[in-house]
């Protein structure tokens, strides 16, 4: 589960600092009108971008913002291919294209960009597949099914991102080739800021596709919400989001401030531990990490587990530890003969293992599954031991309840 890979001639993975990638935005139309660059000014602010850090420039001549006026394909084209012209061999750095056209991307390929960002995640133009196949460029895709980052929650995220690698695999892109974009931002009404909360939140979720991790943070609304600023003045908002998000596994922060976001970048990237993998020859070991069953099914299925034994298996592969206080003696021994009879474990006082105590906290372990049973098994006993059940129940729910965790 270690990503280790090659981008342009770029190394990328977890054994790596995460790169910086500067925007260069040649859209009026966008949302945030201080980073919109005048063409004639593109290559010295690329060399300026380069100089302060970033590895990665990503140019864009259409504005995603949903309340921006739309442009022609033409007008889009003609935006960006001067710019193109003029940084080609010039700028040490890997130049990235920003369109869901597989007509600009050709073009934009032609006159040496070396990356295709598209926030579609090929679902606005399906000719982008065959396009990307056949340079063989890396490309980013965000996460997308109707509409450009309309998937609301991190568990439709991640369906999405499936199914989008499973689309490119299909249509003859290498694997290697596909960076994630999560699709944090105020993409569609519905999308509310408790989404990209819970998105940063669980970034490390991510980590099941053991590919390169793109967020794209900076200014987003979702920023301006908790700190009630306009995109002005959420610089140090974007800092921050940037730092967590390279500390929970991003490779590559999209950004609008440069040196200073490469600064955090540095520092959240030192913090962060190197995941662990020993090798050995032809054999390798590494440590799988899921929060949900749902990420174990798919870990499962791409090494060829049929979709329902993943189904069958997956409760079994998260393993919690719960507290339980205030317990007598009784109902706490009850507790642990009954995990014990489901392959768990629990761990009293020993006060009460010889009932010396009268009261004692229980500390319960076992996967999602063994829980479950556990609860199920509660509900027909004596004393407070069916309240307990409910409680376990709901104690577990309130780790994917969305409303529980962010609303405060």
């Amino acid at each position: 589960m270690v990503v280790d890979t090659d981008i342009c001639g770029m190394k990328v993975g977890d054994q790596y600092p995460s790169h910086v990638m500067g925007i260069i935005n040649l859209s009026p139309e966008s949302f945030y009108e201080s980073s919109v660059v005048n063409p004639n000014s593109a290559f010295e602010i690329a060399q300026k971008m380069v100089k302060d850090g970033a590895t990665f420039i990503d140019i864009g001549a259409r504005s995603t913002w949903r309340f921006s006026e739309p442009i022609s394909r033409k007008e889009e084209l003609k935006r960006l291919l001067p710019v193109l012209e003029t940084l080609e061999g010039n700028v040490d750095a890997v130049i990235s294209v920003d369109t869901m056209f597989s007509e600009i991307a050709e073009e934009a390929l032609k006159k040496g960009a070396q990356v295709i960002n598209d926030v579609s995640g090929f679902t606005a133009d399906p000719r982008m597949v065959k396009i990307v196949a056949d340079y063989g460029c890396p490309a980013i895709v965000m996460a997308s099914n109707k509409v450009p980052g309309d998937p609301l929650g991190m568990d439709s995220v991640i369906e999405s991102l499936d199914s989008i690698i499973q689309t490119a695999e299909t249509g003859g892109i290498n694997p290697k080739n596909l960076i994630l974009d999560p699709a944090i931002g105020r993409w569609t009404e519905e999308k509310l800021t408790i989404y990209d909360l819970e998105t940063l939140d669980n970034f490390d979720r991510l980590k099941i596709f053991e590919k390169p991790l793109l967020a794209a943070l900076s200014r987003k609304s979702f920023i301006g919400d908790v700190l009630e600023k306009p995109a002005t003045e959420r610089f140090y908002g974007s800092l921050a989001a940037a730092a967590i998000a390279v500390y929970k596994g991003a490779h590559i922060i999209r950004t609008h401030d440069v040196p200073e976001t490469c600064d955090a970048v540095k520092l959240s990237g030192a913090i962060r531990s190197r995941p662990s993998v020993v090798k050995e020859g032809r054999y390798e070991v590494s440590v799988v990490e899921v929060k949900v069953p749902q990420d174990a099914a798919i870990v499962m299925r791409k090494l060829g587990v049929t979709r329902t034994g993943s189904q069958v298996m997956q409760d079994k592969s998260v393993h919690l530890m719960l507290k339980i206080r205030n317990l007598t003696t009784t109902e706490a021994l009850i507790v642990k003969q009954e995990m014990l009879a489901r392959g768990g474990d629990a761990a009293l006082a020993k006060d009460a293992v010889s009932h010396e105590t009268e009261m004692t906290d229980v500390l319960v372990m076992g996967t999602l599954l063994q829980l479950g049973r556990l609860a199920k098994k509660l509900e027909g006993q004596v004393r407070s031991l069916p309240l307990i059940a409910e409680m376990i129940r709901e104690c577990i729910a309130n780790r994917s309840d969305l409303e529980y965790r962010y609303l405060r």
